[in-house]
């Protein structure tokens, strides 16, 4: 247990922010395996690309905010896209 004032304030603060990290990489995980999910059942070709765009959107902004790292959503995204233009050249 903390012994000063502060500390006990800076652990409250680091779980909050630790709960809102996990609950946001979390959402980018689901966004990401809908996508996956969605090419592997062969859905209409607009479902998956709407999947594509608001996984997309969710990597921009937590990379932009640091949630993750920059470079990593690039990377990611990069990994999107390259499936989708798979999945769009094979239908």
């Amino acid at each position: 247990m903390p012994l000063h004032k502060s500390a006990e304030k800076r652990l409250r603060q680091s779980a909050r922010r630790n709960e809102r990290n996990r609950a946001r990489k979390k959402e980018l995980k689901v966004l990401l395996k809908n996508v996956q999910k969605l090419i592997d059942a062969n859905a209409e070709k607009g479902e998956v690309e709407a999947a594509y765009r608001s996984a997309v959107q969710k990597l921009d902004r937590l990379g932009v905010k640091r949630y993750i790292h920059p470079n990593k959503a690039s990377r990611k995204k990069s990994q999107l896209s390259k499936m989708l233009n798979r999945y769009v050249k094979a239908e």
